[in-house]
């Protein structure tokens, strides 16, 4: 039995009723009301705090405030529980909250006299508050207050737990006071639809709101937000606030956000564009920062996004250690300076090894809430579709005009398929490039690692030439996609793939067949496309190693078609 069914058996009946307490922030406290938890974060060690079978210690990373937090592994029949008594008023009502990250966690209380309650929430990578209040009893003097994990689940963590109520007399850590108004407040970013925001942070916050126009639009526990669902090239007011159990600061000083024209930040994407695969790992090519990547790419997919438990779910994760020391705020300024060259920066999910599943209403949804997520944190403009391993064109479609809905008009979709993928309008990643037309930027299918396949005329055609190139070109050029939306992929060295590399000139002819009719091989397409988009590689990082001789060549010439 998986934990998931495990759990939710175990919390059903009256603890379901308990679930339904549960409220997603904290209240304001009265000015009479004390943190009346004890070493709340954990800063002198477990001090007024028992775990049971020693499963808590206390750990200086990940922290949320201070310097120390707690952390308590599930291990067989333990949960890892880790509780304090703490003393309360009868008659009285506490708001009970915690700071959680890691496995299932769960923070709850009993002994209230009245009904006991208790909250929880699945693993999470980031820290996530929990909160829920209690009233006791006429005859109630202490609780019991607990956080514990989940049979089997990997280890939770624990930070800045408050149970804010009135004084019970048992001795309080200091409680909050209303935090300053942040400063700094900056725009970070832009797109048609969105105005990302930064801020510096105030000390002995929790929180963060973001008003425009004077209006509330979102909270957040960082010290940055993108809001959405904006109207294209308008200008906005946006002011922060901070808050913590005490109140809310004043607001910030204003700053105005001016979303960009539909086609993005910066420069419009050009009528012929390169692309260019960056890897987030070391394989032996060149290491690259983003800022490294050669001028001539116009778009440049990161590869990859990570699979999830969740099904259909993905996250991005820089290879720091692997780059060199590549930091993510590093990462992120990159990203923004690309954008501001008027380049395009896609978030790639898939790849050789990928596992990413899309084959369901809930798995679509996961994948849609995921990439737009990370497209958020990150600011990237959009997603690259690189599963080499099959997918559901009815649930990616539907992932994808999901993610359209969220993003806006500025999203860039592009898709890898390999060329088996691409032979026939019945498969389906032809099926789903076809579905989303209307909102697909690129396809650019990897004319290489492939066997011999069957051109638009039927006839068969080994890769590694000019008529390999063209004549599958054809079949999606004339199988319903608009000449803008075909791009040619290929190696950019001899170490870039295991078979299918050409020199840059076969590729540039190529190129020129389909767009001018000229330098074709013995294919000649029905008709020229000189909206062709142009072509990809695998990738910058191999490009570089080989001295740029691919993007050299063939970046100019791709600006260069008519």
């Amino acid at each position: 039995m998986s934990p998931h069914r495990r759990s939710l058996r175990f919390w059903s009946g009256a603890v379901t009723a308990a679930l339904a307490l549960t409220v997603t922030t904290v209240g304001q406290a009265s000015a009479a009301d004390v943190n009346n938890a004890r070493n709340a974060g954990f800063e002198s060690g477990l001090s007024d705090w028992t775990c049971s079978a020693g499963s808590g210690t206390t750990v200086s990373s990940p922290v949320r405030t201070g310097t120390a937090a707690l952390q308590a592994t599930p291990s067989g029949q333990d949960n890892a529980r880790c509780a304090q008594t703490v003393r309360v008023k009868p008659n009285s009502t506490y708001t009970l909250g915690a700071w959680v990250r890691g496995g299932y966690a769960y923070l709850g209380v009993t002994g209230t006299g009245t009904t006991d309650v208790s909250t929880w929430t699945p693993d999470s990578s980031s820290w996530k508050q929990l909160s829920t209040s209690f009233t006791t009893g006429s005859s109630t003097t202490s609780v019991t207050v607990y956080t514990h994990g989940w049979y089997g689940q990997s280890a939770y963590y624990a930070d800045d737990v408050s149970v804010f109520g009135p004084d019970g007399g048992g001795g309080t850590d200091p409680g909050p006071t209303i935090p300053s108004a942040p400063g700094g407040l900056n725009v970070s970013g832009t797109t048609s639809s969105s105005v990302s925001l930064a801020w510096n942070a105030v000390s002995g916050a929790t929180g963060y709101t973001v008003y425009r126009d004077g209006t509330k639009v979102t909270a957040v526990s960082g010290t940055s937000a993108t809001v959405t669902g904006l109207a294209a090239s308008t200008s906005y007011s946006f002011q922060v606030t901070a808050t913590n159990g005490a109140g809310e600061s004043p607001k910030s000083a204003a700053v105005t956000g001016t979303t960009n024209k539909p086609n993005g930040p910066g420069p419009a994407l050009p009528k012929h564009a390169v692309t260019g695969y960056w890897q987030n790992f070391d394989n032996g090519a060149t290491v690259q920062k983003l800022a490294d990547v050669q001028e001539q790419y116009d778009i440049i997919a990161v590869a990859f996004a990570d699979a999830t438990s969740t099904p259909g779910a993905v996250t991005f994760n820089l290879d720091s250690a692997g780059l060199g020391g590549y930091t993510v705020d590093q990462f992120k300024a990159d990203i923004r300076a690309k954008q501001a060259a008027g380049k395009k920066v896609t978030v790639s999910v898939g790849g050789e090894r990928g596992t990413v599943a899309v084959n369901d209403a809930a798995s679509a949804a996961n994948f849609a809430n995921s990439v737009y997520s990370v497209m958020q944190t990150y600011g990237f403009d959009g997603v690259d579709i690189d599963l080499e391993n099959g997918l559901n064109a009815t649930y990616m479609t539907q992932a994808l005009r999901s993610l359209s809905a969220k993003a806006g008009s500025s999203l860039i979709i592009t898709m890898a398929p390999q060329t088996i993928d691409m032979q026939s309008t019945s498969n389906s990643y032809f099926q789903t490039a076809l579905n989303i037309k209307d909102i697909l930027t690129v396809v650019n299918m990897q004319y290489y690692n492939s066997g011999s396949m069957l051109g638009c005329d039927g006839k068969v055609y080994s890769q590694g030439s000019v008529d390999f190139l063209t004549a599958l070109a054809c079949i999606q050029l004339e199988g319903g996609l608009a000449p803008s939306q075909v791009g040619l992929g290929l190696p950019a060295s001899t170490r870039g793939a295991g078979s299918g590399y050409v020199s840059p000139t076969v590729v540039n002819n190529a190129l020129d067949c389909l767009a001018k009719g000229t330098g074709c091989g013995s294919f000649k397409p029905p008709r020229t496309y000189p909206g062709l988009r142009g072509a990809m590689t695998w990738s910058t990082n191999w490009d570089a190693t080989a001295g740029n001789a691919w993007s050299n060549a063939v970046g100019p010439h791709v600006h260069g078609l008519p």
